[in-house]
C-alpha cells in the first residue's frame, strides 16, 4: 500500500483522500448515525392515577427544565438522527447541587426514562449515553431546581421583590403581558373561587388554583401551602367560600396574594434561581409543551380538556423536510412553519414569523393548548390568540369576516395557493395542488376554478353558523363512556372509529333526529348511479366520476405525471385543482355538500367535452337552443339550459325516427352547456345528408322537461 500511495501525485493523492472522505460520509448519510435528545416529559394526574409505571414516589410534572425543589423530574431519550431504535440508555449525573442527595432511577415499564427528586436549589446537569444498531451517542442537558418568589402586583397589592414583578413591572413588555394576565381566568380564579364559588371549593382545589401548593409530595419551596403556613392563613378558618374571604386574605396576609392564583411560575417554573442568579434566562423556563397546561387539565372529568386534545388529530405532530425551506420569516401561506409548529404559528399571530432557514425536527413544537389559547391572554372568550391584522383572507383574495371563534381554524385550515393563478404552472409532482385542508374554502364556497359564469352553488351553513368551525366540531363532549374524550370538545372529532359512532349534538337544533351521518340524504342522484343516496357517498361517487376522466382516462385513478404530461391542458388542470380541494377539504362533502358536488360535477363535464357558456346566470327554465351553425357540415352545436341539478340525455334521430346516437347522458348542476355532433361519428357510420332530429330528456329535482328540434345536414 506504501508502494502505490509513493507514486501517486500530490494532486492524485488530494482527489483520492477526497473520494474516501466522500465515500465515508455518504456511508454515514446512507446508514444513518444517532442523534440523541434528553426530553424532559410531563406526568399528568390521569397519567399517575391509570399508569402503574408511576408509583407512589411519583408526582405530577410539567415538562419544564425549571422545576420546584422537592419535586420529581422525569427525562427520557429519544434518537432523531436516524431510525434505529435505542437499545441502552445509561444515565448519570455530571454534577449536581451541594448537599443533594438525588439518584436518577430507571421509571419501570417505560423505555429509556428516568426521574430523580430534585432535593436542593441549583443545578443539575445530567447526561444520557444511547446505543442503537448504528452507534453510540451521548448528551447533556441541564435542570434548575428553585423556589417560588411569586407575582406580585396583583388586584393593588404591590410587588416586593423577589416578586416577578418587582423586576418586570419596569419594562413595558412585561407590563404589556401583565396586564392582559391580571384581568384572566388564571389570575382571577382562586379570587373568584374563595368567594363567591362551589361550597365544595376547598384545599384540593388548591393545587391547581394557586402558585406552588403542593401536589402529590410534600415539598417546602416557598409554594402557596408554605407561605399561607408561614402567615398562619388556614382555609378552615374562612371555609366554606364567602365575600369577605379575599379582602380579609388580601389586607391581613398580603404577602400571599402573589402566590393567590396561576400566576408566572405556574407556567414558567419558580424563579428564584433566575431571581438571584442576575436574571439569567436560562434558568425560567418558556415553553409551549402541553404538560404545562395538562398539569391541572388533565383530570377528568372535571378538566377533561387534555385527555380531548390528546385524541385529536392536533397531538398528531407532522414533520418532512420540506418544512426547513429557507423561508424568511414571513407569514404567508407559503410558511410551512406556520401551521406545522407550535411556535410558529404562536409567532404568525404576533406578526413576527418564523425564519426556517436550518429548521430541524428537533426544533419542532407541537399544535398544544398554549398555541392556539394565549396563557396570559383575557382579550377573547376563552383566552383564544388574535389573529393577525387582514389575516382573515382565504389565497384567493376573498375575506371571511363572520366566522366568529373559528377564525383561528381558518387560520392554518385553508388552501395556501390561488385556485385561478395556480392551475396556470405545471404539475410538478404530487404535491402540487391546494395543498391539503382547504376546509375553509369548501365551507365559503371559494377558491375553486370556476366553468361557466354562474356561481357554484352552496349550503346556507356559512350564514348562521356563529362560530364556524368550532359551533360543529367542538359541543360538549359526549358523556358515554365507550365515547368520552373522543368526540367533541377538544378532539375537534365528530366520529369515534372504534365504537363507529357518529356525534352530531350540534346539527341536532336544525336537523332533529340525526344520529348518523349517512342520514343526511342527498335531494338527487348527483353521481349518476341510479340511486339516490347520503350525501357523502353522493359526494364520493361525483369525486369517483371525475377520476374516471382524468387520466388514465377511463380508470379510477389519478396520475400527477400523465396530466404534467399534457401541459398544454389548462382545463385538466384546473379540474384536477377542484378536485384536490374537494377531495382533501370537504370532508366527504359535509363542510359544504352542494359546492362540492356542483364543482366536481362541472369539473368532469368540460373534461368530457360538456362546455359550459361563459357569462350566463343561473337559468330559470329548462331549454334547449337551436343548434348552430344550421344547416350545417360535419359539426354543429347544441346550447341547452338546466335551471338545477338534472339528468340531461340527448339522442339524435333521423328523419325515419330511428336513433343513430346518444350523444349526452350525463348528470348536471344547474347552467347553460354547449356540445358538439360530429355527424362523422356515428354508431352506424357517417350520416348522409338530410333532416335530423335532437331531443333532450332532463329530469331534475323539481321537474322534467322534454324538447326535440330539428337540424339540417347539408353536404
Amino acid at each position: 500500500m506504501k508502494h502505490i500511495l509513493n507514486n501517486i501525485g500530490g494532486k492524485k493523492m488530494k482527489r483520492l483522500i477526497s473520494t474516501i472522505l466522500m465515500l465515508i460520509f455518504s456511508a454515514g448519510f446512507l446508514f444513518g448515525a444517532p442523534r440523541v435528545k434528553i426530553i424532559t416529559s410531563y406526568v399528568t394526574p390521569e397519567m399517575l392515577a391509570t399508569n402503574s409505571s408511576f408509583t407512589n414516589d411519583s408526582t405530577v410534572a410539567n415538562g419544564l427544565n425549571v422545576i420546584a425543589k422537592g419535586t420529581y423530574v422525569y427525562v427520557r431519550a429519544s434518537n432523531f438522527g436516524d431510525t434505529s431504535a435505542i437499545g441502552t440508555a445509561t444515565w448519570s449525573f455530571i454534577s449536581k447541587p451541594a448537599g443533594s442527595n438525588a439518584v436518577l432511577m430507571d421509571v419501570t415499564g417505560l423505555d429509556y426514562w428516568s426521574k430523580f427528586n430534585a432535593d436542593s436549589t441549583g443545578t443539575y446537569d445530567v447526561m444520557v449515553s444511547i446505543t442503537t444498531s448504528t452507534g453510540t451517542k451521548d448528551t447533556t442537558i441541564k435542570i434548575y431546581s428553585a423556589r417560588y418568589v411569586g407575582t406580585g402586583g396583583f388586584d393593588g397589592v404591590s410587588a416586593q421583590f423577589p416578586n416577578c414583578m418587582s423586576c418586570h413591572g419596569s419594562t413595558p413588555q412585561f407590563i404589556e403581558v401583565f396586564d392582559k394576565w391580571k384581568n384572566s381566568d388564571h389570575a382571577t380564579n382562586f379570587k373568584k373561587n374563595i368567594t363567591t364559588g362551589s361550597p365544595f371549593f376547598g384545599t384540593s382545589c388548591f393545587k391547581c388554583h394557586t402558585t406552588g401548593y403542593d401536589q402529590d409530595i410534600y415539598a417546602v419551596n416557598n409554594g402557596f401551602d408554605d407561605k399561607a403556613r408561614d402567615l398562619g392563613w388556614v382555609w378552615s378558618n374562612f371555609a366554606p367560600p364567602k365575600p369577605s374571604n379575599w379582602d380579609s386574605l388580601k389586607n391581613n396576609y398580603t404577602p400571599l396574594v402573589a402566590f393567590a392564583g396561576v400566576g408566572c411560575e405556574s407556567c414558567h417554573g419558580p424563579g428564584s434561581e433566575h431571581v438571584f442568579g442576575g436574571g439569567d434566562t436560562n434558568k425560567i423556563a418558556k415553553s409551549l409543551n402541553e404538560g404545562v397546561c395538562g398539569k391541572c387539565h388533565d383530570s377528568p372529568p372535571e378538566a377533561p380538556y387534555f385527555a380531548q386534545w390528546e385524541n385529536s388529530l392536533h397531538s398528531e405532530i407532522v414533520w418532512t423536510g420540506s418544512f426547513a425551506q429557507n423561508n424568511n420569516g414571513s407569514n404567508n401561506l407559503d410558511n410551512c412553519i406556520r401551521c406545522h409548529d407550535g411556535t410558529g404559528y404562536v409567532n404568525f399571530t404576533k406578526s413576527t414569523g418564523t425564519n426556517t432557514n436550518g429548521f430541524q425536527q428537533v426544533n419542532q413544537v407541537n399544535i398544544t393548548c398554549a398555541v392556539c389559547h394565549d396563557p396570559h391572554g383575557a382579550e377573547n372568550e376563552h383566552q383564544l390568540r388574535t389573529s393577525p391584522v387582514n389575516s382573515d383572507t382565504l389565497a384567493n383574495g376573498f375575506r371571511y369576516t363572520t366566522v366568529g371563534d373559528g377564525r383561528l381554524c381558518m387560520d392554518c385550515h385553508k388552501a395556501r395557493r390561488n385556485a385561478v393563478t395556480y392551475s396556470q404552472t405545471q404539475v410538478t409532482s404530487g404535491n402540487w395542488g391546494p395543498h391539503h385542508s382547504g376546509q375553509a374554502d369548501i365551507y365559503e364556497a371559494q377558491n375553486v376554478n370556476l366553468f361557466g359564469g354562474a356561481p357554484y352553488q352552496t349550503t346556507a351553513h356559512k350564514d348562521f353558523l356563529q362560530n364556524s368551525c368550532v359551533t360543529c366540531h367542538m359541543p360538549k363532549t359526549d358523556t358515554a363512556l365507550v365515547n368520552q374524550n373522543k368526540v367533541g370538545g377538544h378532539t375537534m372529532s365528530l366520529h369515534n372509529e372504534e365504537t363507529d359512532f357518529d356525534y352530531l349534538a350540534a346539527c341536532q337544533s336544525c336537523h332533529f333526529g340525526k344520529t348518523r351521518f349517512e342520514q343526511f340524504i342527498a335531494p338527487y342522484d348527483y353521481d349518476g348511479d341510479g340511486t339516490i343516496e347520503p350525501w357523502i357517498q353522493e359526494v364520493e361517487g361525483c369525486e369517483r366520476n371525475l377520476r374516471i376522466a382524468m387520466p388514465p382516462v377511463g380508470v379510477d385513478s389519478v396520475a400527477w405525471q400523465l396530466i404534467r404530461a399534457d401541459s398544454n391542458n389548462v382545463a385538466l388542470r384546473q379540474a384536477y385543482f377542484n378536485y384536490l380541494i374537494v377531495e382533501e377539504g370537504s370532508e366527504k362533502g359535509m363542510h359544504n355538500p352542494k359546492f362540492s358536488v356542483d364543482v366536481l360535477i362541472r369539473s368532469k363535464n368540460v373534461l368530457t367535452g360538456i362546455v359550459p357558456v361563459a357569462g350566463t346566470e343561473i337559468p330559470g327554465t329548462f331549454e334547449l337552443g337551436q343548434n348552430y351553425p344550421n344547416p350545417f357540415n360535419p359539426t354543429t352545436k347544441i346550447n341547452f339550459s338546466l335551471p338545477e341539478y338534472s339528468n340531461i340525455i340527448i339522442k339524435i334521430f333521423d328523419i325515419s325516427g330511428r336513433e343513430i346516437k346518444t350523444l349526452l347522458s350525463e348528470n348536471m348542476s344547474a347552467g347553460t352547456y354547449t356540445v358538439d355532433w360530429n355527424s362523422t361519428d356515428n354508431s352506424g357510420g357517417k350520416a348522409s345528408s338530410g333532416v335530423y332530429f335532437y331531443r333532450v330528456y332532463a329530469s331534475g329535482e323539481n321537474g322534467k322537461y322534454v324538447e326535440t328540434k330539428k337540424m339540417i345536414l347539408l353536404k
